[in-house]
Formats: C-alpha cells, structure tokens, sequence
C-alpha cells in the first residue's frame, strides 16, 4: 500500500531484462545481460542494476543483500488478459466460446452473487499469479459491483498493480447477469471514483463483448472513458468465427467487428483487443492508428478452438502487443505455459517466435500495451521494484536440457517450452518477496 515503506536492499544473482523491443531492433541490442549481477533496490523501486563486482562496492554498509546465484532474476511477467470468476472452470471439457459462455463462464459467474465466494476465488487468483511469476495483470470481474470491490480491495493489500473492471452486460445473458446501459454506468462510475489510481491500482471499463451490449450500454461505455482520459477498456475481439458471424447479425449497420467498437468511440491508446484472430486485413491498421493493443491468448485459443494468431500481420502493422493467459479458457497460469503454446501456434501458422520476443512480449511489451512502460517492465532506476526468481533446473528433463545449453536465449526458450510454476523461485512486490522459500 501508499504507505508501505523500504529500506535499500540488494539481490543477488544472473539479472535479465529488456531496454529495447526485439521485434523493431538486432535482438542481441535489446537486453541487458549480467550472469553475475546485482539489482538494487531503495523504497520498492529500483534504484541501480549492473555486475555484481561493480554494483557492491558502491552499496553503503550495512544494506542487506538477498543472494539468488545460479538462479535468473526478471522482470515480473504481465498478463494483458484474464477473468479471475473463471479460475473454477479451468480444464472444462468439450465446447467452443459461445456455447462455452452458456455452459460454464455465465453458471459460475451467477455465483460471484455470494461475496463470500467472490472473495475465496479472488485469494486464490492472487496466490496462483504470483506463485507464476505473474505481478502485474489485466482483469475481467463479473457484472457484479462487489466483484471488482472485492479484487481491488485484494489487490491493493497485496500492494500490487493491477487493472480490473466490472463487467458490463445488457443482453445475451441469463437474466441473473444482466445489468442495463444505466446500471452498468453508474456503478462502473462509483466503482472509478473509488479505486482508480488509488495506490497501484487502475480501472478499466470492461463491456465482455458486443455480442452481449447493446448499443445504447456501448455507447454509455464511452461516455465513462471520456470522463477520464487515463481510463482503460478491456473487451474481446474476433476470437471465433461464430462469433464474428453474431456480431453481423446484431450490428447489420457495421463494416465489421472492430468498427462496432470504433464507431461508440472505444478504441484508444488504453484500450485492450483480447484476442483478435479473425481480424479483416483493414482492421490492423485501424488498431495502429488509433494505438490501441491486442492481446495474445494461445492457450485458450487452443484449447477453445477459436483459431490461430496471426503476429506476422500484428507486428508489421506496429500494433501494441502483450500476452495473456486468458484464464479460465486458458488452462493455465504460468506465463511459461502461454509463451510455449504461442510458439506452437506460430510454428502452425509459418511464423516464427524467438525465445526474446516471448519473453519481451511478456515483460516490457506487455508493459508498453498498458501505457505502464514508465512505471514497469525492466529494471531502469525509478521503476517499481516488481519482479521473479526463475531456477532453470525443477526437473530431471530440465536439468539435462539445461546442461546443453550454450547461451541465455537458448535456456530461455527450454523454460518456455518446459517450464511451469516450479521454475519460479521466488516473486517480488516493490522489493518485499511475496512468493517463494
């Protein structure tokens, strides 16, 4: 919280991160490397980061130091996109996203009725991110007010930063979720004025999709992001072709999905697309343009057969990237799960996704996609001292890999491929571990 204070500390170990962005520059120019390093820390953020040999001999007496050799030290992982009410459906057999919607996400989410329970999921949600590694996270609640209460007030006793939002829904759902254009208004309102940069935390208005706002609960949507200019908006987008084929019927005026969004006023520079598979070859550029960000969800992209992401056509049109877990149709957590099936899915498209630009994608370019680059992400002084501990060596299978390997990015892309949440050590929150031995 706003007034947790920090003495300095130091930690010790190989320290990792990202100054510049893969995709745009020669790979070996986009990160810092310092196999015996140091990461200073002052006050929960960062205040010196270099070798060790150089780094100590400039601490004053006294300052303790944390000692993690052998073991990497990160920037913590950021998750653009996920539904903490769907932590309890994970691993659900057998349908895809609308019928999913139906079957399971709209049932449980019914259930976040009880505050009680809301706030068990929330402690688990919070525990499951940071024993993944993961500090910083975008996230749907459900229409519930006390919902998104109930995980920013978790959140911020966790001190970490993280956006969420109450879930707007007007149609298309069973009644026991619905809220109406001026409910869903007036109590995404209250909840702004209560939560919105307060400590760490940020509001993000959060229609599901169209397919369950109307126009007049759209166009509402953006008269909230228009009463604050650093607001951001969470939404989905193109994730399956049956659900574009809806967004026709119900929107017949509309050029496509995307120009739903565009023509109530909701793409902006804080705005997140999750998913954004089946996207017309115009709507790439309208995305650059008006600087908005899509989020990358393979697991769940995977495993509810919605189709394959296309970052060919992402990256050449310099759209704002990150990645997410998209929990609960994501089956997992760990950022390393989700980093190694993104690679699958490219490797089904032709494309190519190298060990750096995942785990940039992770890190600083998830950072960037938030408008949170200033604040998190690396390690440059001044920035919030939020990061992982990440041993190469959990498994047999690993351990054997790992004595092949020759340089970082080839560890970093067995750890992608292999790893889960055993390989994280330990996760950090403004310089105080909140996960680990």
């Amino acid at each position: 919280m706003s007034d947790r204070k920090q003495s300095t500390i130091a930690i010790k170990g190989s320290v990792f991160h990202f100054v510049e962005n893969p995709f745009k520059t020669d790979e070996e120019r986009s990160f810092q490397y310092y196999e015996n390093g140091m990461l200073v820390i002052k006050e929960g953020k960062v205040h010196a980061v270099g070798a060790f040999a150089e780094e100590s001999i400039r601490l004053e007496p006294g300052i303790q130091v944390i000692d993690h050799s052998g073991h990497l030290i990160m920037p913590g992982f950021i998750d653009t996109h996920l539904h903490y009410p769907q932590t309890d459906i994970i691993a659900s057999y057998g349908k895809q996203l609308l019928e999913w919607l139906q079957t399971y996400t709209f049932p449980r989410e019914g259930m976040f009725k009880d505050a009680e329970y809301a706030e068990s999921v929330a402690d688990f949600f919070f525990d499951e991110l940071l024993r993944n590694g993961t500090t910083t996270a975008q996230v749907m609640a459900t229409v519930h007010k006390h919902s998104a209460e109930i995980f920013f007030r978790k959140a911020q006793e966790r001190n970490l930063r993280m956006i969420s939002g109450k879930v707007m829904m007007d149609r298309n759902a069973p009644d026991y979720l619905l809220d109406s254009p001026e409910t869903g208004f007036e109590e995404s309102l209250e909840l702004i004025e209560t939560w919105h940069k307060k400590d760490r935390l940020l509001y993000a208005v959060s229609p599901r999709f169209a397919v369950t706002s109307t126009g007049e609960q759209l166009k509402k949507s953006a008269e909230l992001l228009n009463s604050r200019p650093d607001l951001y908006f969470q939404t989905h987008l193109s994730e399956n072709r049956a659900e574009v084929a809806l967004i026709a019927e119900l929107f017949p005026w509309s050029k496509d999905y995307l120009d739903v969004y565009d023509k109530f006023g909701l793409i902006n520079e804080r705005a997140t697309f999750a998913h954004s598979i089946h996207l017309e070859d115009k709507n790439y550029q309208r995305l650059s343009e008006l600087k908005a960000a899509v989020s990358f969800c393979p697991t769940s992209n995977l495993f509810i057969g919605s189709g394959l992401f296309d970052l060919e056509k992402i990256t050449m049109a310099r759209i704002k990237l990150g990645m997410g877990t998209d929990v609960g149709g994501g089956t997992s957590f760990s950022m390393l799960k989700t980093l190694g099936d993104a690679y699958k899915v490219l490797q089904l498209k032709g494309q190519k996704l190298s060990a750096l630009q995942a785990f940039y994608l992770a890190t600083l370019g998830g950072a960037g996609s938030l408008c949170l680059e200033d604040k998190i992400g690396n390690f440059l002084p001044g920035k919030e001292a939020d990061f992982l501990v990440m041993d190469f060596n959990t498994t047999p299978l690993m351990q054997r890999r790992m004595a092949e390997a020759s340089s970082l990015q080839e560890k970093l892309f067995i750890a992608m491929i292999l790893g889960d949440d055993r390989n994280i050590k330990a996760t950090y929150i403004m310089g105080e571990k909140v996960h680990g031995d």
